[in-house]
């Protein structure tokens, strides 16, 4: 049933429309915006004005993509995207209800319901994208770093490149006394966790958190600061930093600028893994059930839509706009188009690199979010031994499909997704080895997973 809203909406434009056309054009200019809608079974909203934040990356292309093609408008709903400074601020303004919604690490609703920084009932009906992040180093490492690197028949490097390739670049300034410092996004953001991973799988100790010490440095080989993505290269650029982890189009502006090498993708590191989720309040989504519904509704065909190869150069173009992203497209088409370049003219095909719908993209999985707090763990954000069972508990208060298969069932209803595209599942994915180290992961026994690695995971239970 459509909003009292937008109907009054829906007649307004079109008398405006009538006045400024005349008669003449009336079935025609009634039969376009009838034929926009039609297929869309508008809820009754409680609150159609909105207004979301974003951070300036390629993964936020979800909400341009529905402001821009009108998915948003379709349900009846207006709509306002704001580009925000940095991951803490983004977090801050959800909760304090200054935003109804954001693009956010998906690490930041679960750490503010499992006790790691600012606490509050966050909830994610909607899983931004797969993939999309890369580790780059200054040119200065990535020569020390090249000699290390196997090497095809042709002279070029074979890819994933491992950490063991860094680690006698990390001896080498810690012999002359300089530390190693690299750059990551956030301490609960994918790019902590993964930049951490891709180090300690090669024996290179990334530190520890504890309650007294939230640095995240304790027995760090690399030391890891916040440093928000878009200053990402001028950070490099001004060596401050000698490499950094973050979400595109900021490894591909190093290449751009000739000022650092990407040297490995997330997708290597654990290939299709989860990467920016849509959040909301607990309060919001009670308050406002259908609008929540109707938000994931045009989300997950955003993701459908940028997922199909013919829409990607107009995905680049709208994402340049200086109200979104505001990269060159030629920086943003490097990896939005089927391609991700590391070394200046080694342009490698890479369907993958960013994934917004297929392989079930945009469900929220919680083995995907148990994933984040094993992560928690293992670095000492939580530091205390839970019980299994307080995994799932935890992120089932978080992570929200009853949401998005309320969405999706409509949108299959209205014939805009196929109803095989609805997952099966009880929420959880099957095992998976698909890391750089062979690491078997099992979301239903996350504390075996823990317990599996070497550095990191000293007393852990």
């Amino acid at each position: 049933m459509k909003s009292i809203f937008k109907k009054s909406t829906y007649i307004l434009s079109v008398a405006m429309l009538l006045f400024a056309c005349g008669g003449k054009e009336t079935k025609k200019s009634t039969t376009t915006v009838d034929a926009k809608t039609s297929k869309t079974k508008q809820l009754e909203i409680e609150k159609p004005q909105l207004t979301f934040g974003f951070i300036k990356l390629t993964d936020m292309a979800p909400l341009a993509i529905a402001k821009e093609k009108g998915f948003f408008e379709d349900e009846g709903l207006f709509v306002s995207v704001e580009a925000q400074s940095n991951w803490k601020n983004v977090l801050d303004r959800v909760i304090d209800g200054q935003l109804d919604g954001s693009h956010m690490l998906a690490g930041q609703p679960i750490a503010a319901g499992a006790g790691f920084g600012r606490q509050a009932k966050l909830v994610t009906p909607f899983s931004m994208d797969l993939n999309g992040n890369g580790i780059t180093v200054s040119n200065d490492v990535w020569s020390k770093m090249k000699p290390n690197v196997p090497k095809d028949g042709s002279g070029k490097p074979i890819h994933p490149i491992k950490a063991d390739a860094l680690k006698p670049v990390i001896t080498d300034y810690k012999n002359s006394g300089k530390a190693f410092k690299m750059g990551m996004v956030f301490p609960v953001s994918t790019h902590n966790y993964e930049i951490r991973y891709w180090l300690a799988a090669a024996g290179i100790h990334p530190g520890m958190y504890t309650k007294e010490n939230v640095q995240g440095q304790i027995d760090a080989e690399v030391l890891l600061s916040v440093t928000p993505p878009p200053q990402m290269p001028a950070t490099l650029e001004a060596g401050t930093i000698f490499g950094y982890c973050v979400g595109e189009p900021w490894n591909q502006q190093a290449v751009f600028k000739g000022i650092g090498v990407p040297v490995v993708t997330n997708y290597d590191i654990w290939k299709n893994n989860p990467e920016k989720v849509f959040v909301m309040t607990e309060k919001f989504v009670k308050e406002n059930p259908n609008t929540a519904i109707a938000v994931t509704k045009a989300l997950i065909r955003a993701g459908k839509w940028l997922d199909k190869p013919e829409n990607r150069k107009e995905a680049v173009k709208i994402l340049s706009m200086s109200q979104y992203v505001g990269a060159p497209e030629e920086v943003l088409a490097n990896s939005m188009t089927g391609t991700f370049e590391f070394e200046k003219g080694d342009k490698r095909e890479m369907a993958d690199f960013n994934v917004f719908y297929k392989y079930n993209a945009t469900y929220p999985f919680y083995s995907d979010g148990i994933w984040f707090l094993t992560q928690m763990r293992r670095w000492g954000q939580i530091p205390d031994a839970k019980p299994t069972s307080w995994y799932s508990e935890t992120i089932k208060d978080i992570y929200r499909p009853d949401i998005w298969k309320k969405a999706a069932t409509l949108l299959a209803e209205e014939g805009n997704i196929p109803a095989s595209d609805i997952p099966i599942t009880d929420g959880y994915k099957p095992a998976t080895t698909d890391f750089i180290d062979g690491t078997k992961y099992d979301a239903k026994d996350p504390i075996g997973y823990i317990n599996s690695f070497k550095i990191g995971n000293k007393d852990k239970k």
